[in-house]
């Protein structure tokens, strides 16, 4: 078996480590006796989504994300939306997670288009949404998720996107309806930094599975000797709940 992982925008969407993400997936699928490539495309280079199972994008900064968003215009945004509507897996952290919306409106008035890959919106706010937090994830019933957020924008989801779960303690999308992430078809989209995956093993090995599965159909992954991951993860669930 084989993934082929694309990382987009990894020398400018690397907010907090984010990075650490794919080599996570990565690690865990060799560790697993699994072949496993990983293909960059940043800054005025094209890809061509079908050649990848699963992509990555990290957070970056307002900025950031403004500097990005004339090469996503164009072929890049068609390739990321028929990739998602193909059922490709995409993991996409804070700012990644906001690209992948409608727009971004400033607390000001701002507004700042994105590509409309799925259906959400952020709206800014002066304060920012900042520390160590925890949700659950609905698809993994008694599984918390642990991370961090910072993030001055609150997202609302619209038609056919669901959370991946419920603020357990912290902010999530918007501090209001106490729901965080989203997810669409095979989209994973989350405020969590810090990095996600290595603190949430079982949440990277259901990731892993579901990319897997679309690709090759029914798959079991191996057990694997999470014990530092999960006393990571139990620290802090510990510490914060």
């Amino acid at each position: 078996m084989e993934l082929k992982i694309c990382h987009l925008y990894p020398d400018i969407l690397n907010l907090y480590g984010d990075r650490g993400n794919v080599l996570c997936m990565q690690k865990r699928l060799q560790w697993r006796g699994m072949d496993v490539s990983v293909s960059t495309a940043s800054v005025g280079e094209s890809f061509k989504a079908s050649d990848y199972d699963l992509f990555f994008i990290g957070g970056g900064q307002d900025f950031e994300q403004e500097v990005l968003l004339p090469d996503l215009q164009g072929a890049k945004t068609r390739e990321i939306k028929a990739a998602i509507e193909d059922g490709k897996t995409f993991l996409a952290i804070c700012g990644g997670y906001q690209m992948l919306g409608q727009y971004y409106k400033t607390w000001d008035g701002e507004q700042c288009d994105f590509i409309g890959a799925i259906d959400i919106y952020t709206e800014g706010i002066k304060k920012r949404m900042i520390g160590n937090y925890a949700f659950t994830f609905d698809e993994l019933p008694g599984n918390h998720v642990v991370g961090f957020e910072n993030h001055s924008g609150k997202t609302y989801l619209g038609s056919g996107v669901r959370p991946m779960g419920r603020v357990l303690k912290g902010y999530g999308n918007n501090g209001e309806d106490h729901q965080e992430g989203a997810r669409y078809k095979n989209v994973f989209a989350t405020y969590s930094h810090g990095c996600l995956l290595p603190k949430n093993p079982a949440l990277c090995d259901f990731i892993l599975a579901e990319t897997l599965k679309r690709k090759y159909g029914s798959v079991e992954l191996s057990p694997l000797p999470d014990q530092l991951e999960n006393s990571a993860h139990q620290y802090m669930e510990k510490r914060l709940l």
